[in-house]
C-alpha cells in the first residue's frame, strides 16, 4: 500500500464538504475520484498532498515514496523555453553527466593513486547515470513534449508567451518526467486534444507507479481506472473496476437504496397511522400499545434519501416544426487567416435526424467552421445552403446569448415568458442550479456555470438544427448524461464539435474528422472511427506514423481528399453508401441479430429436451420398455444432428 486516507473530514464554515472519507491506494494502482461539481474532489486532493489541512483524519504516504501533484490549473510561469523547462527536471542527471566529462578530462593527465581514485569515481558516476536513465532522458523528454501536442518548432518558445492551457501542459510534462511513485492529477485532459489524451492514456497505463485522477472524461476513466472512489453527499464509496463498471454498480446500489428508503418510509407511515388509530380508541390497553409502538419507532435508524434520483431532471427536446430531409449542404468551403490555412475544398451534406460530430486536433478550424455555418464569419471560398424550414440553435463557447446583468431566473423567464416558476426551476435544476443559485447574476458565474445556462436556454428553443461548440466543457458527469439523453431522444438534427469521446460515442451517428485541411467521413460513433481510421487513411494514401500506440486514435494523416472524395475512392468503403443504402445495411444487421437470437433459442430448447430424454432413459420403469427406449434413442440421435447443424449456423452468424 502506498497511500492511506482515514476518516478525513472537512467543512468550510457551516458547509460540510467531506465526512469520514477513507480509502487506500495500492502500489501501481490506477484510481479515479468522481463526484458532481462541488462534491469536494479537489479539496480532498489538496488535503492528500498537504496543501490544505483536514479538520480531522489522517493521510499516510508509505516511507521512502514520492508524490507528484498537478492541480486543475497548475500552469508553469518561467522565462525558460519549453524544452529548458522540462529539462530542469533532469538537473541531477545533467550534473552527473558534467562530472563524468570532468573525470574523463582529468584521467588523461592523472597517474598512479590519483588515477585509481578518478576511475572509481568515474565508475560510480556512470553507474548512477545509467540507472537514473541518463542515456534516454533526452529522448524521453522529446517524446513527452510531442505526446502532449508540442511540435519541435515550438520547443524553443518561451514559457512566458504561452497560453494558460499550454502552460498547464508544460506543468503536466514536468510532472510525468519526475516519475514519482504516486501521480495525482486534477482534470489532466482539460487542455489536451484527442491525440494528446490518447497518448496520456497509454503513458499512464504503462506507468510503473500509482495514479490518482480526478476527471469528468469518462472514456479516459474507462481506459485508465481500476478503482473508482466516489464522493457523494460528503461520504466516500469505493468501487472496483473502471468507470463503466462503477456506473452499473452505482445504479444497482442506488435502486436498492431507494427501494429500502421507500419501504422504510412506508413502514414508518403505516406505524404512525396504527399509533394514531390505537390512541383514538381511548382505552388504556390501546394507549399502552401505541406508546410501545412509538418507542420502537424512535429506535429506527432512519435512512437518508439517496441522491441522483434523476426522474425530475430529464430534458425533452422537441422541434416545433420539422425541417426538410436536406438540412445542410456545403460545397468547396475554404478558410484561412493570413498564411494559416485551416481548410479548403470542404464538401459534406447533413440529412434530417443525423447526429454528426466534428473532431480534429486543436487549431484545425473546427470552431471556425461552425461560425461560418452560423454566418458569424465569412468563408474565403465555397458556399453552403440550409434546407427547407431549417431553424438553427447555436451554442458557442463565448456564450454570447447571455445577458451579464440578469439573474439566471430572469435570463430564462424573460426569453420564455410562458414557463411557470416551477418549470424554470426544474430546467435550471437539470443543470445543477438549485435554491438561491437561480438568483445569481450571469456576470458572477464561472465559465462552466455560464456554459450550463447557455445549454439550458438552447434546450428550450424552437430550433430543429442544433449546432454545438464543445457542449460538455465544464459539465460534470451527471450533467453530461442529462444532455446525452436529451440529444439521443431529439428528433431534429445535430452538428457539434467535441473532444469528449464518451459523449461522441453515445450521441454521434457519424463523424467528420477535420485533418490536414480536409474532412474525412466515418459513418459510426467514436469506437467505429478508431476501428476504421487507419484503414481509411491508408486507402487515401495519407497514413503516417502514429505517436500513439495501438488502441488509440493514432496520428492524423495528410488527407488529400474530402469526405466526398473518400466516398468515391477505390477503397469501396461504407462511405460510398448513400442514405438509402445505409438504411438497408442497418436492416440487414438487425435481421442477422434476430437470426442469431432465434438460433440461440432453438439450441437452448433442444439442449433442454436432450436432458429430459437422458432423465427418461435412466428411469427404471422405462428400462423394460424396448420400443419406448428405441423411440427415445432415435429422438436423441435426431436432436444431436439438429444441434450439430445449429451450432455451425450459430458460429457463422456470430462471425
Amino acid at each position: 500500500m502506498i497511500l492511506s486516507c482515514q476518516n478525513i473530514s472537512k467543512a468550510f464554515n457551516e458547509n460540510k464538504v467531506l465526512e469520514n472519507v477513507s480509502f487506500h491506494i495500492e502500489d501501481y494502482e490506477k484510481a479515479a475520484i468522481v463526484g458532481i461539481n462541488g462534491a469536494g474532489k479537489t479539496t480532498l486532493l489538496r488535503i492528500v498532498v498537504g496543501e490544505m489541512a483536514a479538520d480531522s483524519g489522517s493521510v499516510t504516504l508509505s516511507k521512502d515514496k514520492s508524490m507528484g501533484y498537478l492541480a486543475q490549473n497548475g500552469a508553469v510561469n518561467s522565462g525558460n523555453s519549453i524544452y529548458e523547462e522540462l529539462l530542469s527536471v533532469k538537473q541531477e542527471l545533467i550534473d552527473i553527466e558534467r562530472r563524468i566529462r570532468e573525470c574523463e578530462a582529468a584521467m588523461q593527465t592523472e597517474e598512479g593513486a590519483g588515477l585509481d581514485g578518478l576511475m572509481r569515481q568515474y565508475s560510480n558516476l556512470t553507474h548512477a547515470f545509467e540507472t537514473g536513465g541518463g542515456y534516454i532522458y533526452r529522448s524521453e523528454l522529446v517524446g513527452v513534449l510531442k505526446g502532449l501536442g508540442f511540435t519541435e518548432d515550438e520547443f524553443d518558445k518561451s514559457v512566458s508567451t504561452l497560453s494558460g492551457g499550454q502552460k498547464t501542459r508544460v506543468a503536466l510534462g514536468k510532472l510525468l518526467l519526475q516519475n514519482p511513485d504516486l501521480i495525482i492529477l486534477d482534470e489532466p485532459t482539460n487542455h489536451l486534444d484527442m491525440n494528446s489524451i490518447a497518448w496520456l492514456e497509454n503513458y499512464l497505463l504503462n506507468y510503473k507507479g500509482a495514479v490518482i485522477i480526478v476527471s469528468h472524461d469518462r472514456y479516459f476513466l474507462d481506459r485508465i481506472a481500476t478503482k473508482v472512489i466516489e464522493i457523494d453527499q460528503t461520504k466516500s464509496t469505493t468501487f472496483q473496476g473502471n468507470y463503466s463498471d462503477y456506473a452499473v454498480k452505482k445504479e444497482q446500489l442506488r435502486v436498492a437504496a431507494m427501494n429500502a428508503y421507500l419501504n422504510q418510509q412506508r413502514e414508518i407511515k403505516h406505524q404512525e397511522e396504527v399509533i394514531e388509530k390505537l390512541r383514538s380508541f381511548n382505552r388504556e390497553k390501546s394507549i399502552k400499545r401505541a406508546e410501545s409502538r412509538e418507542k420502537m419507532l424512535e429506535k429506527i435508524d432512519v435512512l437518508e434519501k439517496p441522491s441522483e434520483v434523476r426522474n425530475d431532471m430529464r430534458l425533452t427536446l422537441t422541434p416545433k416544426r420539422q425541417s426538410g430531409n436536406d438540412v445542410l449542404s456545403v460545397e468547396g468551403l475554404g478558410k484561412a487567416f493570413g498564411d494559416n490555412l485551416l481548410f479548403e475544398n470542404v464538401d459534406f451534406e447533413i440529412k434530417r435526424g443525423e447526429h454528426v460530430a466534428i473532431i480534429g486536433d486543436n487549431g484545425t478550424g473546427k470552431t471556425t467552421l461552425l461560425k461560418i455555418l452560423n454566418r458569424l464569419l465569412p468563408p474565403d471560398k465555397g458556399r453552403f445552403r440550409l434546407g427547407t424550414n431549417v431553424e438553427i440553435g447555436y451554442y458557442d463557447q463565448e456564450h454570447h446569448v447571455l445577458h451579464s446583468e440578469k439573474t439566471l431566473f430572469d435570463e430564462i423567464s424573460d426569453d420564455y415568458p410562458t414557463l411557470t416558476n416551477t418549470e424554470i426551476r426544474n430546467v435550471l435544476a437539470a443543470f445543477l442550479f438549485t435554491g438561491e443559485d437561480v438568483f445569481k447574476r450571469i456576470c458572477d458565474l464561472s465559465g462552466g456555470e455560464r456554459g450550463r445556462v447557455s445549454l439550458a436556454k438552447l434546450m428550450l428553443g424552437n430550433a430543429n438544427f442544433l449546432i454545438l461548440d464543445e457542449p460538455t466543457n465544464h459539465l460534470d458527469i451527471m450533467s453530461k448524461e442529462i444532455l446525452e439523453d436529451a440529444l439521443n431522444s431529439y428528433e431534429g438534427t445535430v452538428l457539434y464539435v467535441s473532444h469528449d469521446r464518451y459523449f461522441i460515442n453515445r450521441t454521434a451517428s457519424r463523424i467528420l474528422d477535420l485533418t490536414a485541411n480536409r474532412l474525412v467521413n466515418y459513418i459510426g460513433n467514436y469506437d467505429y472511427y478508431l476501428e476504421k481510421h487507419d484503414v481509411q487513411m491508408a486507402a487515401l494514401g495519407t497514413s503516417k506514423n502514429s505517436d500513439v500506440s495501438q488502441g488509440t486514435s493514432g496520428g492524423k494523416g495528410n488527407d488529400t481528399g474530402t469526405a466526398r472524395d473518400f466516398a468515391s475512392s477505390s477503397a469501396e468503403s461504407e462511405n460510398k453508401l448513400d442514405w438509402k443504402a445505409q438504411k438497408e445495411e442497418q436492416a440487414r444487421i438487425r435481421k442477422k441479430e434476430n437470426d442469431l437470437k432465434k438460433c440461440e433459442e432453438r439450441i437452448a430448447a433442444l439442449e433442454t429436451r436432450l436432458k429430459e430424454i437422458d432423465t427418461e432413459m435412466s428411469d427404471p420403469a422405462i428400462g423394460t420398455q424396448v420400443s419406448k427406449l428405441q423411440e427415445l434413442a432415435k429422438e436423441h440421435g435426431n436432436i444431436k444432428l439438429q444441434l450439430e447443424a445449429l451450432y455451425e449456423e450459430w458460429e457463422a452468424l456470430a462471425e
